[in-house]
């Protein structure tokens, strides 16, 4: 077997056919492991052929003859046609047969070959544009931004609550209205503090006429009791005049109502305390960002950013960090924390309650750093997960 298998060799490092005793006229090869194999087997001819795929062996068939004669050129002319059948077939098998290292280490080869090989000029050319845009990205620099949701909020933004128990007679504005320093809002009932007023003041007058007939006889405790009885009224008559003035709900300053719509509750009970609107100026503004967990680690206070708005499309607003709240908020199934920053200016058009996108400026970074992180830390994540 072993004769066998160096004939086969020899073969196959020639790509080509050998036979012993040669054909007639044709071209000269190495045949020491041919000639050796026919002494040994006491063969009269003996005959090796390439299994050929691709224009690459992938075995060799040999053939020996222990008597008659030689091989013809018909012969070898067949056996080679038949080497040329055989091997496309060989290859399949060993292809299969082989663990999945074994064909990727042959798949690398040939990919090696494609691309090392006098073929294929555009493959290799654009294997080089792919190392160069590899090469790019590993050494290029660019700006890391964290994107974070956005909603502007005024600076400082004023509830107007139900100052006591009552009932809601009208409501006058709701959310989205302009309003006005001192512009009536909304209004309570006051027909019962109306009533209660009646009573004071009829109680107060009944108080003052006592005290002073109390004086004229000059009875000293009925007068200091009727004093105490007056002032009494007087306190509960000024305590409903100031219930009536705020029944009436006036805006505080210029400003927007950011929430809060009444139309549909005239009548209503309200508690006290109730809120019923929020105001937010027109001339200040903050910016709040719900910045991932996975960034804050980026973001400091003073980082500058820019704030595109779904109203304002086509329009970018600079802003500042200002703070960064220590406590996160879980929201869609992660958790965020609460960033403000002021914007370096805010144009007409711009109202509270608008949503967008604000991105912080958090300095230069590797291009693949900046496109592979959120896969990089997940991968980290699970695998630390997985490990016992």
């Amino acid at each position: 077997m072993e004769s066998v298998a160096n004939a086969m060799e020899e073969v196959i490092d020639q790509e080509s056919r050998v036979s012993v005793p040669p054909v007639p006229g044709a071209r000269g090869r190495v045949s020491v492991a041919l000639r050796d194999l026919a002494a040994r087997a006491g063969d009269k001819a003996v005959l090796g052929v390439p299994l050929m795929s691709g224009g690459k062996p992938v075995g060799a068939l040999v053939l020996e003859r222990s008597d008659g004669p030689a091989f013809d050129a018909d012969t070898v002319l067949l056996c080679e046609m038949l080497g040329e059948l055989l091997g496309p077939a060989l290859e399949r098998v060993l292809h299969t047969e082989r663990w999945f290292a074994g064909r990727l280490v042959d798949k690398l080869a040939e990919w090696r070959y494609e691309l090392l090989g006098p073929r294929r000029p555009a493959l290799k050319l654009s294997a080089i544009l792919v190392l160069l845009a590899a090469l790019f990205l590993a050494f290029a620099e660019g700006e890391f931004r964290v994107s974070a949701k956005t909603v502007v909020e005024g600076a400082v933004q004023r509830a107007v609550v139900a100052p006591f128990e009552g009932y809601l007679a009208d409501a006058l504005v709701r959310a989205g209205d302009r309003v006005t320093p001192g512009q009536l809002i909304a209004r309570l009932d006051d027909r019962d503090l109306l009533l209660e007023r009646v009573k004071w003041s009829s109680e107060r007058e009944q108080a003052e006429r006592k005290y002073r007939e109390a004086l004229a006889k000059r009875d000293r405790a009925a007068s200091r009791i009727l004093a105490a009885q007056l002032s009494q009224s007087e306190a509960q008559l000024a305590l409903t005049d100031e219930k009536l003035a705020r029944t009436r709900l006036v805006a505080p300053f210029d400003g927007i109502v950011v929430s809060g719509d009444l139309s549909q509750l005239l009548g209503a009970p309200l508690e006290q305390g109730k809120l019923l609107f929020e105001l937010a100026p027109l001339d200040a503004y903050r910016v709040i960002l719900k910045v991932d967990e996975r960034d804050i680690g980026y973001v400091s206070a003073g980082q500058p950013g820019e704030l595109a708005l779904t109203g304002l499309s086509g329009q970018t607003l600079p802003f500042t960090v200002k703070t960064i709240t220590s406590v996160s908020t879980p929201q869609e199934g992660r958790n965020f924390f609460r960033v403000e920053a002021a914007l370096e200016q805010a144009p007409q058009t711009l109202r509270p309650g608008m949503e967008g996108i604000g991105k912080i400026a958090a300095g230069e970074r590797r291009l693949v750093w900046i496109w592979t992180r959120n896969f990089v830390d997940w991968a980290r994540i699970s695998f630390w997960t997985w490990l016992p």
